[in-house]
């Protein structure tokens, strides 16, 4: 019997055939994986381009009403990015409901596999083999600190305990905010301009998501530490994503 990534145990029974995914990456991962499958996902859920879905509304406000009617087999979530309120509610209407936890790229990985494995019952493919050769590998050389801002107005930044920061230290880069002295309970802090636009900091990476840094909006700000605009996608999506994020981020 499968358990998801929190130990709740999947009922035995053969393949799902509706699936529902709550998470970008996972429809991304499950569009690649078994894409008969795939039901509905979120409006946020942009890869693949041509995905042709039932829309199921956000990550923090999905519309169960319409996910019951879809009459799901599985219905895949994170830990992080959706409410336990609703996964419960969820259950409550008889509805399984897989979990995926990710802090990390070693957690990603065996994450990715426990789903497509144990909780969608396919044979492991081609994109997720390749994820493992490549984040297996040892760490690239140190290439010095950087910063990721995830929001501005308030300014946030990636902290610790996050699979962003471990994605990128495999890459040889240092988060600033994500040391010794951080807290490891703040994985997205608040913090003030100063404390990222500083000398000692030789990059700040912009994505475009969550929030939607652009040429034009983000670089502006900063007088002293080298910015640069990158794929929110790689850097935060697990998955076939994971692929990409390797042979792009590593030449960097």
């Amino acid at each position: 019997m499968p358990t998801d990534d929190l130990g709740t145990a999947l009922a035995s029974g053969p393949p799902p055939q509706r699936v529902v995914s709550l998470v970008p990456s996972l429809t991304e991962a499950i569009s690649a994986t078994c894409p008969e499958a795939l039901v509905g996902a979120t409006d946020w859920c942009t890869h693949p381009e041509d995905l042709e879905v039932t829309r199921v509304r956000g990550t923090k406000n999905p519309n169960l009403k319409v996910i019951a009617g879809l009459e799901p087999d599985l219905v895949v979530v994170n830990k992080e990015e959706n409410r336990e309120l609703d996964v419960r509610r969820m259950r409550e209407r008889g509805i399984a409901v897989w979990v995926t936890d990710i802090e990390d790229v070693p957690s990603a990985l065996t994450s990715m596999r426990r789903l497509v494995v144990g909780a969608l019952q396919q044979p492991v493919p081609g994109w997720l083999d390749r994820a493992e050769e490549l984040w297996r590998t040892p760490p690239l050389a140190p290439r010095g600190r950087l910063v990721v801002p995830i929001w501005r107005d308030p300014w946030m930044v990636v902290g610790p305990r996050t699979y962003t920061t471990d994605l990128l230290s495999r890459l040889g880069w240092s988060n600033a905010f994500a040391g010794p002295d951080a807290d490891p309970d703040k994985r997205y802090p608040h913090v003030d301009l100063a404390d990222i636009d500083r000398d000692d900091v030789d990059l700040v990476l912009l994505p475009d998501e969550p929030y939607e840094f652009t040429a034009d909006d983000g670089p502006e700000a900063f007088a002293q530490a080298p910015t640069q605009l990158v794929s929110g996608r790689l850097l935060t999506w697990y998955g076939p994503a994971m692929v990409e994020a390797h042979e792009v981020l590593a030449g960097d």
